[in-house]
């Protein structure tokens, strides 16, 4: 009997979102008194693999294909499902993403598993295996008891705080049989994400803008901002239609939903749908010059002000504490 943890890499390192998910899978495992294991797919450096165990992973299973560096995801389940028999896994753990999502539904219909996605909170196993999950996009929670035999929790990022330690991992070379049906999407071309900056769905500080940036020629201020403070930028919806921004920076309900340390919101009014991809986040703060817009309900700071004054004096400040 296991835990196993799926872990995404990126850019040859792991994703802090699935460094997150080993901690929660290496607590779980304590909770059932079995061990934590990981799985790691595609290239990535030994010490890389070997450091997952300041995480909580005992052992890595890694599978060096280099074919799985393309991301295909029925590849990438039929490894996962593979893992799960050859461990005896009761419990698998991912963090929840795009690719998170896709590989779970795959593995829990292939095992017939319980699958719970946006985990908040270590599981109840006094009596059972009851967990707990943000629904409604975050206005709400549910208690979920799990009765399936093998158990898949995709948990929510930023929930799950870990701290390293310099333990290190047994890696062990893993081949799952995999065919070339596994492979079937012909990848002719791969292009590099359009920002060289922090990727928005792990980023742990945001800085958004709205249209009471008024246009295009204004985002420095957002962009300058996100420098100094090493976050990534996002936009409102509106934005992002106008093409003042690329879409995959539009956060909302639609969009990308992020769950940052820390979000700034300048010229964002404050939609329903805009809120719904943000409210997972530990701290918000607005700035916008209508002390009416609904975003202060939300928000944990507010600043009632034109952001053409108030965001280069923050700017300003920043500068002289970073």
């Amino acid at each position: 009997m296991s835990v196993l943890i799926f872990v995404e890499i990126s850019e040859g390192k792991a994703k802090p979102s699935s460094l997150e998910a080993v901690g929660y899978g290496a607590k779980v495992a304590e909770q059932l008194n079995v061990q934590a294991n990981a799985l790691v797919l595609g290239e990535i450096d030994q010490s890389e693999l070997e450091n997952l165990g300041g995480y909580g992973a005992t052992k890595v299973l890694h599978v060096n294909d280099a074919r799985l560096n393309k991301g295909i995801i029925q590849a990438f389940a039929n490894s996962l499902g593979q893992a799960v028999e050859k461990e005896n896994a009761q419990v698998v753990v991912l963090a929840k993403s795009s690719l998170g999502d896709a590989v779970a539904a795959r593995v829990a219909g292939r095992l017939k598993a319980g699958l719970t996605s946006n985990v908040v909170e270590l599981p109840d196993t006094s009596n059972g295996f009851r967990v707990k999950r943000s629904i409604y996009t975050g206005k709400a929670f549910a208690n979920t008891d799990v009765t399936s035999e093998k158990k898949i929790l995709a948990i929510k990022k930023n929930i799950f705080q870990v701290e390293p330690t310099e333990a290190k991992a047994n890696v062990e070379a893993f081949e799952p049989n995999l065919a070339e049906a596994d492979f079937g999407v012909n990848i002719t071309n791969t292009e590099k994400a359009a920002t060289d900056g922090v990727p928005l769905p792990e980023a742990d500080l945001v800085v958004s803008g709205g249209r009471g940036l008024k246009g295009p020629e204004n985002w420095g201020l957002v962009e300058e901002l996100a420098t100094i403070l090493g976050a990534a930028t996002g936009c409102s919806k509106p934005v992002s239609d106008l093409h003042w921004r690329p879409h995959h920076e539009h956060v909302g309900q639609t969009g990308v939903k992020v769950s940052p340390n820390l979000y700034v919101a300048i010229g964002i009014s404050g939609a329903i749908q805009h809120l719904a991809g943000v409210n997972s986040s530990k701290c918000i703060v607005v700035i916008n010059k209508d002390p009416e817009a609904p975003f202060f309900q939300a928000a944990d700071y507010g600043i009632v002000g034109d952001a053409f004054e108030v965001v280069p004096k923050l700017i300003e400040a920043a500068k002289a504490k970073l």
